[in-house]
């Protein structure tokens, strides 16, 4: 029995937490909840293990739930530092590690929530592409922010691969898309694609967030 149990759905922020699990040689069972269409009934699933009907949420072999992307990639690097992919406590980057995991997941990924689906604050339908050109700015304006208060070196942090580089290869792939990343983040996209082309995630990059022609710029 594996000993984690993750709802995600392909194409997700969730799809950070299945990377970080390969990587971390740790089994899960996949259940996946499709919440991000609407009309696809698999997304119920997650309800069992979250109210607001959204993924990832992580059960632990503990029983205990976890939802919210940034807490469980960082409590996994807490559970697992034989990985190497979080700074411990006393590491120097600490900081710096749990500034930029929180940043992502406030300043850029919340925004998903808004931009999926306009209409869950905004009723004018004729109002809802002036909605999504300021939530892409603002998101991109953050990657702005990011780039400037990091000194990449192979990964963000440094020479090591984290969760971090993860979230942000996962994340930077949503609209609006890795070309205008790129435009906003030069260093961190090249990170990113890095993460990319880790050989480790060879496989598990095609069947979990595949690439398609002309991905990165619609």
């Amino acid at each position: 029995m594996a000993p984690y149990k993750l709802y995600s759905a392909q194409g997700s922020g969730g799809v950070a937490v299945e990377a970080a699990l390969t990587l971390m040689g740790q089994a899960y069972a996949l259940v996946e909840a499709m919440t991000y269409e609407p009309d696809d009934p698999s997304g119920d699933a997650v309800l069992a293990a979250n109210p607001l009907r959204q993924v990832p949420a992580l059960v632990l072999p503990s029983g205990e739930t976890l939802t919210e992307s940034a807490a469980i990639l960082i409590r996994l690097g807490e559970l697992h530092p034989e990985a190497g992919l979080a700074p411990g406590a006393d590491d120097p980057a600490r900081a710096a590690f749990l500034r930029w995991m929180t940043f992502v997941s406030t300043a850029i990924y919340a925004h998903y929530w808004l931009k999926d689906d306009p209409f869950r604050l905004v009723p004018d339908a004729g109002q809802h592409a002036a909605v999504n050109r300021r939530i892409e700015d603002r998101i991109l304006e953050c990657w702005g922010v990011m780039e400037a208060g990091t000194e990449p070196g192979r990964y963000i942090l440094g020479d090591t691969l984290t969760v971090l580089d993860l979230y942000v290869a996962v994340v930077s792939r949503f609209r609006p898309r890795r070309q205008r990343f790129a435009e906003a983040a030069p260093r961190l996209a090249e990170v990113s694609k890095r993460v990319d082309s880790d050989p480790r995630l060879a496989s598990f990059w095609p069947e979990r967030y595949p690439f398609f022609e002309g991905w990165d710029r619609m």
